[in-house]
């Protein structure tokens, strides 16, 4: 505990780490007031009462207020956080196995990556204008005691929402760029993990009440407390983990000169997906539950969004196999063998004992399909973990999201990546870092494909 107070004095002792850390808490509190600022033209008393007796939790608009804490029921002009970003750097990344326009720009180096970034800002912006007409809409429907929050749902407003709201993610947008610039860490991923956390204390509130009222005893939730910490660890572990392939470079001189002769290594994850087969899989299962949401009269959507609900069988088996699914998929799109291996051979690389070229890549892609498939497994279940904890350990459904899926994840992997940024800072400047026995390996850019 010692070693722990003395390297958090020494991250405050380097001004240029001090003002990073600074530049980041209010670079995230700036997001998180906007996260309760109302658009224009709603009314906040009605829109409270609505949240109140709603619950969409189950349905993708659960999903999305889960991504901008809680911003999306606020009705807030940051509503639709910074997923349109996201959406956008997954569709180019998908596009980029696809089209071959894209795979040049990929290989053009940083010039290649500054046009799909800007390519991803344009599609991001007709993107988030789509979705601000969507949300205009969801707004405009809700009701308290019969009374619309938006009086005058009109025209105007709806082109002002649209406006504001996708001036919104921008705004998130600009701030997640400036973060990683001049802050801390991955900005995009940082936004997102505000997002989450800002929902804890109101899970630990629900608890407390649970033991206040006398409906849960302390002796449980300590249990809980050990259980959701051994998640953690477990968490921790998978995500740290990786197959290191052992690649030699031969000996050449250029000049006077030799290069080569060293023993490098290549990092294959365990878990190389990171969290986006979870929020495949959830997007899709939370399908029926959306579309039950806009027909509350009709049965048969009742029931089906019923068999799919979290708390289902049906639910749990579905997710855990979509997951696998997913796992390889994304796996797939995420790491090429086959560019690595030529990358190698250009280099004058090569794995001891197998050749270079196609038999390499053969290599690497067995490797990665059978380390693959305990980090799909972990996925899943930790992905069902919160069901089992709703049903069988009766948490709350706020403060079960906590105990796996989407949340511990994020949390998890953006917590090491933020402490990968401050560990190096430290040891570029003789300090101690967190770690003493090894470096902490973060897994930057998992969230967005980057």
């Amino acid at each position: 505990m010692a070693n722990f107070i003395t390297t958090i004095q020494n991250v405050f002792k380097i001004e240029e780490l001090r003002d990073r850390l600074i530049y980041t808490l209010v670079a995230l509190l700036a997001v998180r007031i906007g996260s309760f600022i109302t658009i224009p033209g709603v009314s906040v008393e009605l829109l409270q009462a609505a949240s109140s007796s709603g619950d969409s939790s189950g349905t993708i608009f659960g999903l999305y207020d889960m991504f901008v804490g809680g911003a999306f029921s606020n009705a807030a002009i940051f509503a639709l956080g910074i997923m349109p970003y996201i959406s956008a750097s997954i569709i180019f990344q998908i596009a980029g196995v696809v089209l071959p326009e894209l795979q040049k720009l990929q290989r053009e180096g940083e010039d290649g990556r500054r046009k799909i970034n800007q390519y991803t800002r344009i599609l991001t912006v007709f993107l988030a204008a789509l979705q601000a007409w969507g949300v205009t809409i969801k707004v405009a429907q809700t009701t308290a005691n019969q009374v619309s929050v938006v009086p005058d749902a009109g025209f105007f407003w709806t082109i002002s929402s649209v406006f504001i709201l996708t001036a919104g993610t921008i705004a998130l947008m600009w701030i997640g760029e400036q973060i990683t610039d001049r802050g801390i860490g991955n900005g995009i991923s940082l936004i997102i993990m505000i997002g989450i956390i800002a929902r804890f204390p109101n899970a630990v509130s629900q608890e407390i009440a649970l033991i206040n009222g006398g409906s849960r005893n302390v002796v449980v939730d300590v249990v809980l407390l050990i259980f959701l910490a051994g998640i953690i660890a477990s968490v921790i572990l998978v995500t740290q983990g990786a197959r290191r392939i052992p690649v030699q470079y031969a000996k050449r001189q250029v000049g006077r000169k030799v290069y080569g002769g060293t023993t490098q290594y290549i990092p294959l994850r365990v878990n190389t997906a990171g969290v986006m087969p979870i929020i495949f899989a959830q997007s899709i299962l939370f399908v029926p539950a959306t579309i039950a949401s806009f027909f509350p009269n009709n049965a048969w959507l009742q029931n089906l969004a019923n068999a799919f609900s979290e708390r289902s069988f049906i639910y749990a088996i579905v997710y855990g196999l979509m997951i696998l699914f997913f796992t390889y998929f994304y796996t797939a799109i995420a790491f090429n063998p086959k560019e690595v291996a030529d990358n190698m051979k250009k280099n004058g690389g090569f794995i001891p004992g197998v050749r270079p070229g196609s038999h390499t890549s053969e290599y690497i892609e067995n490797i990665l399909t059978r380390i693959t498939l305990p980090g799909a497994v972990f996925l899943a279940i930790v992905a069902i973990l919160p069901t089992f904890a709703m049903t069988v350990l009766q948490v709350p459904p706020l403060f079960a999201s906590f105990f796996g899926g989407t949340s511990l994840l994020i949390i998890v992997g953006v917590a090491l990546d933020t402490l990968q940024q401050v560990e190096s800072h430290l040891l570029m400047r003789h300090y101690d870092g967190f770690m003493k026995t090894g470096k902490i390996r973060g897994r930057a850019g998992a969230l967005s494909g980057q």
